[in-house]
């Protein structure tokens, strides 16, 4: 199923006003610093806001997201499919102040201006919803450690002989030793 790539910007107040709801895709190459958290370029990321007012007036954006997408398992350092999942309602503000205000249940959306960037907004929820360290389950990770090691010899060959203590000179320097 295709669907309309997610506008660029929107303008808040406006959107709000009418209650508009968007949806829409983008894929992991259209957001950068998102992009860099990442394995890779595959992905898909789902998008869908709804812009509503609320009783104290308040512009609303309740914003569900959902993304496939590859990021790098911490321990094999190989490509993990990772789902992320977030589901969110920002105020919109303008102002510091105006944020500091603003009831615990709800998030701030500080804008300069009425134009929303809606990609900026969806990508700062996912590397939000990013969990800090990814791995495979231990079994996947052991397979591909063991296949990774099968061509390499074994630690104990690995190591160099053993070297001269460089502090043996000073022994030799010693009152009293014998030289």
């Amino acid at each position: 199923m295709l669907s309309e790539p997610l506008p660029s910007t929107l303008d808040v107040r406006k959107a709000a006003a009418r209650g508009v709801s968007i949806k829409g895709t983008l894929k992991p190459l259209d957001l950068q610093r998102f992009r860099a958290l990442l394995a890779d370029d595959e992905g898909a990321i789902e998008a869908e806001l709804t812009f509503s007012r609320d009783e104290e007036n308040r512009y609303l954006i309740h914003l569900g997201i959902t993304a496939r997408v590859m990021v790098t398992c911490q321990r094999c350092l190989d490509p993990l499919p990772q789902t992320l999942a977030c589901d969110n309602t920002l105020a919109v503000v303008w102002t510091d102040e105006q944020a500091g205000h603003l009831p615990r249940h709800l998030e701030p959306l500080v804008l300069e201006d009425e134009a929303c960037r809606l990609w900026d907004v969806v990508e700062d929820e996912l590397i939000l919803a990013l969990p800090p360290f990814s791995y495979h389950n231990t079994e996947e990770c052991r397979e591909i450690l063991a296949r990774f090691n099968a061509g390499q010899a074994p630690i104990e060959e690995a190591l160099p002989a053993e070297k001269p203590n460089p502090f043996n000179v000073l022994a030799q320097l010693k009152p009293g030793s014998n030289t």
